[in-house]
C-alpha cells in the first residue's frame, strides 16, 4: 500500500514529530474543508503546529532549506545588504554570508512580488543570494537588530561592551556612570540618534526601557515607529547623556525633569524639549523636535479647505472677541495658530504670545516662554501681556479657569485673543469653557469662532495610486458624502459606479509606508446671533445641531473623507483620525 503522507511535507512532519498520527491529520483536513479553510490555519488555530514547524513545512514544500535565526548573532553589515524598509515590506533579511554566498531568509518564497525584489536587489548589489525559509518569530528577531540608524552605532556599541559590563548596582558604580557618559561610545550613539532623527523628519524621540532591551522610536508623520534597539545596559548611560546635554541633574531620577538641547544640522537650528519620567527602577525620556528655522506655513500649505480659509481671513480681522483652535495633543494646534496669527502681523498692529514652548520665530511677534516653575504660568503670564498695550494676544493653551476668565474678560476689553484647547470636536468648546466656571453670558458675547483639527497622513505623490472600495464599505462612505453640503463637493466625480480613492503602494522616498507628511482635516463653527443665543440658553445640542446644519457646516469626518476622495489622504488615515 502506497504511502500516502508523502505527497503532503506538513503531514510528513508531524507525523515524524510524533503530534498527530495520519488519521488524525486525515480528520482536521476534513474538518478544515468543511469550515472553508487551509488545514494550515485550521492547525495553527488548534495549536496543533507552532510557526517554526509551518516554517520547515513550506521549506519541504518548496525544496528549500530551512533556518532558525531566534538568538542568532547576525552581522550587522551582513543584516544591512536588504535595507530594513525593503526587508519590512517584503518579510526577507539577510542573516549569513560566505565567499560565495549570501544567505537569504524569506517567511513566505511563494510571493511572488518578495522573490521577484529579492532577485532585483541581489543583482543592484551584486550578490549571489541562497534563500532559505524563516518564520514569523525568526524574522521579527532578525528586524531587532537592524542599525538602520548608521555603523556609527553599531561601532559605538562594540567599544561600549568593554565599558558597559551589566553589573550589580554599587556606589562605585554609580560614580563610573558620570566618567563614562563622557566617553565616545555614548556620546557618538546620542548624537546619531538626534541627527537621525532630524533627517527622517520625526517630531518626536522616545528612549525607553523594553523588556531586556533599550529600544528608541520616532514619531513620523504622527505614528511611533521603533527605529534602534539597544543592548539594555547601556540605557541609564543614554538617560544620563541626554541629561548632561539638557542640563538636567544626573543625581535625580525621582521626579520628571524638563530641558532642552540646541544642536546644529545641516544649517538648521534645531531644538530639542527634553522630558524625563521614572519608571520602576529606570527612567525614560523623550524629546520634542523642533526646527527653530523653519517658517510658518501658510493656511493652503496645511491642507485647509479654500471655504475655510476665506472664513478665517475674515474672522481675524475682528477688532475684539476669542479666536479658539481645539484637538488633541499633536493634532497641529499651535502651527495653525501661528498660521493664523502671521496673517495680522502688522506695522499698525502689536502682538504678543505666550508658549509652552516656543516652536516658531517670527519677526515682529513678541513671543514669551512661560515658566511654570518660577510661577510664570499661562495665567499670570496674560495678565503681564495685557499691561504691554497689545491688539492681539496669543495664549498657548487655555488650561483653567483662571486663564479662561482672563481670556474672556480682555476680550470684553477690546482685545482679540488666540487661544488653543482640548475638546473632541468644535462643538465641544462650549461646554468645555462652561465646564471652566465661564458664565455662558460672557462667552456669548466674546466666542467668535471654534476650529478642531486633526492631522491626516499625506499619500506620497510619488507612488500614489487609485483602488477600490469593499461594497460595504463604499455603501456607507456614499451615505456620509450624501449628507455633505453640495458646494463642498462641486469640483468631484461622484458619478461612477465604483468611488475611486488612493492608497501609496510604497516606493524609496516614502520608506514603503506610503505616506509623506500629513495634511490637516478640520471643522470650522463661526458663532453667529442665534448659535450665540443658543449659549446663554445653555446649548442645547439638539437645536445646536439643526443651526448648523441650517448654515451648511461640515464635520471633521466629512472634510477628511473629502480629502480622501481628492487624493490627499486614505480612508484608513480618516477611519484612524476620526474614529469616536
Amino acid at each position: 500500500m502506497p504511502d500516502s503522507s508523502a505527497g503532503n511535507p506538513l503531514m510528513n512532519i508531524l507525523l515524524g514529530s510524533g503530534r498527530v498520527t495520519e488519521e488524525q491529520f486525515h480528520a482536521f483536513e476534513a474538518e478544515a474543508a468543511a469550515a472553508g479553510k487551509p488545514v494550515e490555519v485550521l492547525l495553527m488555530e488548534k495549536k496543533v503546529v507552532d510557526d517554526e514547524i509551518m516554517a520547515k513545512a513550506r521549506a519541504a514544500e518548496l525544496g528549500l532549506s530551512y533556518a532558525d535565526l531566534q538568538g542568532k548573532d547576525i552581522n550587522v553589515q551582513t543584516l544591512n545588504l536588504i535595507p530594513k524598509s525593503v526587508a519590512e515590506t517584503n518579510k526577507a533579511v539577510s542573516f549569513d554570508r560566505d565567499e560565495v554566498h549570501v544567505s537569504i531568509g524569506l517567511v513566505d518564497p511563494r510571493d511572488a512580488r518578495a522573490m521577484q525584489a529579492m532577485d532585483f536587489l541581489s543583482q543592484n548589489i551584486g550578490i549571489n543570494p541562497k534563500y532559505f525559509v524563516i518564520s514569523n518569530a525568526s524574522f521579527t528577531n532578525a528586524l531587532k537588530k537592524y542599525a538602520t540608524i548608521g555603523k556609527d552605532v553599531a561601532g559605538a556599541l562594540e567599544i561600549a561592551k568593554e565599558k558597559f559590563v551589566p553589573e550589580k548596582k554599587t556606589d562605585a558604580a554609580e560614580e563610573r556612570i558620570e566618567e563614562v557618559i563622557k566617553g565616545a561610545p555614548v556620546s557618538r550613539i546620542v548624537s546619531v540618534i538626534l541627527r537621525h532623527a532630524v533627517d527622517g523628519g520625526a517630531s518626536d524621540i522616545h528612549i525607553e526601557p523594553y523588556g531586556e532591551e533599550t529600544r528608541v522610536r520616532y514619531r513620523v508623520d504622527g505614528v511611533l515607529r521603533t527605529t534602534l534597539t539597544l543592548p539594555k545596559y547601556i540605557h541609564a548611560s543614554l538617560v544620563a547623556r541626554v541629561k548632561v546635554l539638557s542640563n538636567l541633574k544626573l543625581d535625580e531620577t525621582r521626579v520628571p525633569q524638563d530641558g532642552r538641547i540646541t544642536e546644529s544640522f545641516n544649517g538648521k537650528v534645531i531644538d530639542f524639549r527634553v522630558s524625563t519620567i521614572p519608571l520602576a527602577d529606570t527612567e525614560k525620556v523623550v524629546m520634542r523636535i523642533l526646527d527653530t528655522t523653519r517658517g510658518v506655513p501658510t493656511l493652503d500649505q496645511l491642507g485647509f479647505r479654500s471655504q475655510f480659509v476665506d472664513l478665517i481671513k475674515r474672522e481675524v480681522r475682528k477688532p475684539h472677541g476669542i479666536f479658539l483652535i481645539t484637538g488633541p495633543t499633536g493634532s497641529g494646534k499651535s502651527t495653525t495658530l501661528l498660521t493664523v496669527l502671521t496673517m495680522r502681523n502688522e506695522e499698525g498692529v502689536n502682538i504678543s504670545t505666550l508658549e509652552d514652548p516656543i516652536e516658531y520665530y517670527i519677526k515682529g511677534v513678541n513671543q514669551s516662554q512661560v515658566r511654570p516653575d518660577v510661577g510664570y504660568d499661562f495665567a499670570a503670564g496674560l495678565r503681564a501681556i495685557l499691561r504691554q498695550d497689545p491688539n492681539i494676544v496669543m495664549v498657548g493653551e487655555i488650561r483653567d479657569g483662571e486663564t479662561a476668565e482672563l481670556a474672556i474678560h480682555a476680550a470684553l476689553t477690546g482685545h482679540l485673543i488666540f487661544s488653543t484647547l482640548h475638546t473632541n470636536d468644535a462643538i465641544g468648546v462650549v461646554p468645555r469653557m462652561v465646564d471652566m466656571h465661564v458664565e455662558p453670558f460672557l462667552l456669548s458675547a466674546t466666542l467668535n469662532v471654534a476650529i478642531a483639527q486633526r492631522l491626516g497622513r499625506k499619500i506620497c505623490e510619488r507612488c500614489k495610486s487609485p483602488t477600490s472600495l469593499p461594497p460595504e464599505i463604499e455603501d456607507s462612505i456614499r451615505r456620509e458624502i450624501d449628507a455633505i453640503p453640495e458646494t463642498y463637493k462641486t469640483h468631484l466625480d461622484l458619478s461612477p459606479a465604483k468611488l475611486v480613492v488612493y492608497k501609496g503602494v510604497g516606493c524609496v522616498r516614502c520608506g514603503n509606508s506610503g505616506y509623506v507628511g500629513r495634511v490637516a482635516c478640520a471643522e470650522m463653527i463661526v458663532y453667529d446671533e442665534e448659535l450665540r443665543l443658543l449659549i446663554t440658553k445653555g446649548f442645547p445640542m439638539d437645536d445646536v445641531r439643526k443651526i448648523l446644519n441650517k448654515q451648511g457646516v461640515i464635520t471633521l469626518r466629512q472634510d477628511a473623507l473629502l480629502k480622501a476622495l481628492e487624493g490627499s489622504t486614505t480612508i484608513e488615515e480618516v477611519m484612524r483620525i476620526t474614529a469616536e
